[in-house]
């Protein structure tokens, strides 16, 4: 059964923007190639971190809304820890109403974008 999740990771402030877009394909690449279904992806660019990781104050942060197998979530957090260009990450179980409200905040942002 696949669950819908989504995970939050902020990437080492010192890549460029060309390495910052290519690690974010690296794992997009890996979620589809473990079978994972992507419904959204933000970048929220860089920002403060609310304290230093690593003696760095920001980060890109990165959103990707998927629906996998319950068993993707450890290889994908294990190919996080292995990516030194990955500063922190979060990546959490949407239930059905917090996919809800999911749904409708991409709608609401796609029509102020139009």
């Amino acid at each position: 059964m696949m669950n819908q999740y989504e995970t939050v990771f902020i990437l080492t402030p010192v890549l460029s923007d060309q390495q910052m877009k290519e690690t974010v394909e690296k794992f997009k690449g890996f979620l589809t190639a473990e079978g994972a279904e992507i419904i959204n992806e933000e970048s929220w660019g860089l920002k403060k971190l609310a304290y230093p990781i690593e003696k760095k104050s920001t980060g890109f942060y990165q959103l990707i809304e998927f629906k996998a197998e319950p068993s993707v979530l450890a290889k994908l957090e294990t190919a996080y820890r292995r990516d030194e260009r990955v500063i922190r990450f979060l990546t959490v179980k949407m239930e059905k109403y917090a996919a809800q409200y999911a749904e409708k905040r991409r709608n609401k942002n796609a029509n102020k974008e139009d």
